[in-house]
């Protein structure tokens, strides 16, 4: 069965300082043991803000270190989940069920990319 990458972006300026609500952790939750009961979800994971992290750049046989925050970057990868599902659209369906959960002042964008197997 193929496996998606679904990657969680945000506006990383834009997050709210105090983290979801707990009605949004709530019904995350539930979907999460929903997909995971499904066998659809295989891992998830936030991932800490730019400002922790450090891009590593290869450009013309040269590599470059720059630790964050990347304040060129408007949208981050704020996390990911891996699911597997029968197919695309499948995927695609769950990751709308994820960002339906958010409340409306929410802005994600979730990329889904099959994983390329063997």
């Amino acid at each position: 069965m193929p496996r998606f990458l679904s990657l969680i972006r945000i506006e990383e300026n834009d997050a709210l300082s105090g983290g979801p609500s707990p009605e949004l952790v709530q019904r995350m939750e539930k979907l999460m043991e929903e997909m995971t009961k499904a066998g659809v979800l295989l891992d998830t994971a936030g991932l800490t803000p730019t400002a922790q992290g450090t891009r590593v750049h290869y450009e013309g046989g040269q590599l470059s270190v720059t630790d964050g925050p990347f304040t060129e970057s408007k949208e981050v990868v704020g996390g990911y989940a891996l699911l597997q599902a029968k197919d695309k659209a499948e995927a695609v369906e769950w990751t709308k069920r994820f960002l339906k959960v958010h409340e409306e002042y929410w802005t994600v964008t979730c990329e889904v990319r099959e994983l390329m197997e063997g």
